[in-house]
C-alpha cells in the first residue's frame, strides 16, 4: 500500500468519524459510515473523446452516502449506520427511470468506511448486495460479523484453516485464490465465493473507541431508573495499542481482526 492510498483511507475514514461525531451530538451510539464509489474504468478502449474525458473526470473514488446510527432516534434497532447509508444510495436517485442504473448494483463497486466493524446483521447485509471492501476502526468483540465474533465477510461465516492461516499471514485474496508457489490452491471448496469481501481494520481505531466511551458516560434519559447512575463515570482516553499499525495487506479475516480487544461491544 503507497502512501497516496493510506492518506486516501484516512481520509475516508475521517468523513465517517465525522457521521460518529454528528450521532453522538444527538444522543446516538457515535457509529458513523461513508460508502465510497471506485468507478470501473473502461478496458475495451472504445468510444469518443469526449466520452473518454468524461470518464476520466468520474473515474476518482468519491462518497455517494453517508450514515450514522438512528436506533435511539426511531425505536427500531436495525437501523445501523449501514442500513441507513445504503438507504440513501437505493434511493437517492433523481428520477425513477433512472433509479435502476444507480440502484444496488453499484455497490459492487463501493468501499465502507465505518468506524465500529459492522455487526453480524450489517455484514450479511454488505454480502448479500455484494460490497467491494470494508474498513473499520474498532472491533466489535460481541456482535462482530467481519472478524469480532463471526467472518460472514468470507464462505458467510464458514472458515477454513488453510484460508485463515494465509490471510493472518498478509495474503491477499488474490494470493488465497492463486495458491501458493508450490500450485497449491485453495481449491472450489477452499476458494472465495461469489459474495465474499475483503475487510481491514484498525483505521483510526483509538479515536473511534474514545467517542464510544463518550457516549457511554453519559447518562441515558430512556434506560430504566436502575440502570442509570453514571455521574461518578470518568472518561478513559487511553486505548491499550494494538501493536499491529493500520493499513497491513488486506485479508479475508481483517487486519487483527481475532486479537485486537478494543473493550467494544455494540450491536453497531
Amino acid at each position: 500500500m503507497t502512501d497516496e492510498e493510506r492518506e486516501m483511507h484516512l481520509g475516508f475514514m475521517r468523513e465517517a468519524l465525522a457521521m460518529a461525531e454528528y450521532a453522538l451530538t444527538h444522543a446516538e451510539t457515535p457509529v458513523g459510515c461513508v460508502f465510497v464509489h471506485h468507478p470501473t474504468s473502461p478496458s475495451n478502449g472504445k468510444g469518443n473523446s469526449e466520452e473518454k474525458q468524461n470518464s476520466n473526470s468520474n473515474s476518482h473514488p468519491k462518497i455517494i452516502a453517508r450514515g450514522y446510527n438512528h436506533t435511539n432516534l426511531t425505536f427500531n434497532g436495525t437501523r445501523h449506520a449501514e442500513f441507513v447509508a445504503i438507504n440513501q444510495i437505493l434511493t437517492s436517485s433523481p428520477s425513477p427511470s433512472k433509479r435502476a442504473s444507480y440502484g444496488p448494483e453499484i455497490l459492487s463497486e463501493c468501499t465502507l468506511y465505518v468506524t465500529v466493524e459492522p455487526c453480524i446483521m450489517c455484514a450479511s447485509l454488505l454480502r448479500q448486495f455484494g460490497i467491494k471492501r470494508v474498513f473499520f476502526g474498532a472491533s466489535n468483540e460481541k456482535f462482530g460479523g467481519t472478524g469480532g465474533v463471526l467472518n460472514i465477510q468470507r464462505g458467510n461465516g464458514r472458515w477454513d484453516s488453510f484460508s485463515e492461516e494465509r490471510a493472518l499471514d498478509g495474503w491477499t485474496r488474490e494470493e488465497i485464490e492463486e495458491g501458493d508457489d508450490e500450485g497449491e490452491g485453495c481449491g472450489d471448496e477452499e476458494g472465495w465465493e461469489e459474495g465474499d469481501y475483503e475487510v481491514s481494520g484498525g483505521w483510526l481505531r483509538e479515536e473511534a473507541i474514545v467517542m464510544l466511551r463518550r457516549f457511554y458516560v453519559q447518562e441515558n434519559e430512556r434506560a430504566p431508573e436502575e440502570k442509570r447512575g453514571k455521574e461518578g463515570r470518568v472518561l478513559r482516553l487511553d486505548v491499550e495499542p494494538l501493536g499491529l499499525g493500520a493499513g497491513l495487506p488486506l485479508g479475508a479475516n481483517g487486519e487483527n481482526g481475532r486479537n485486537e480487544k478494543a473493550g467494544v461491544g455494540v450491536g453497531d
